[in-house]
């Protein structure tokens, strides 16, 4: 009489933790990488004094509009012109009622590739 059991077929490993693993890691590197290109803008903020010289150039930055010395202008780079002696003249920047960091930032572009070099930001 034989009393040995017959032969199990072998059973396959589970891939269920390394897919849980795979996954974790997936989501790591997702959360710990740079998905975009992060751009400094070189605005020095007033507190950190300087001199002003010439006439105002206080542009007030709004959600639809812009403000040069409190008057709504469409072109800002010929509205600064004539308050301008040099391109390195300083520009006050303020933003106001509700208008988004990407407006001012826009308005800084506008600024910079019209030759503007010299931007303060205040609150």
């Amino acid at each position: 009489m034989d009393f040995t059991q017959p032969a199990r077929p072998r059973r396959k490993p589970s891939l269920t933790p390394m897919i849980d693993v795979v996954f974790l890691l997936l989501v790591f590197f997702m959360l710990a990488s740079r998905f975009g290109v992060a751009t400094v803008l070189p605005l020095p903020l007033a507190s950190q004094g300087g001199e002003y010289s010439g006439p105002p150039r206080l542009i007030t930055v709004t959600p639809t509009t812009l403000h040069l010395n409190g008057q709504p202008v469409t072109e800002l780079a010929a509205a600064l012109a004539p308050l301008m002696s040099s391109p390195t003249d300083t520009l006050i920047l303020r933003g106001r009622d509700g208008a988004t960091l990407q407006r001012i930032v826009d308005v800084t572009e506008i600024l910079n590739s019209a030759g503007f070099t010299s931007l303060v930001l205040v609150e």
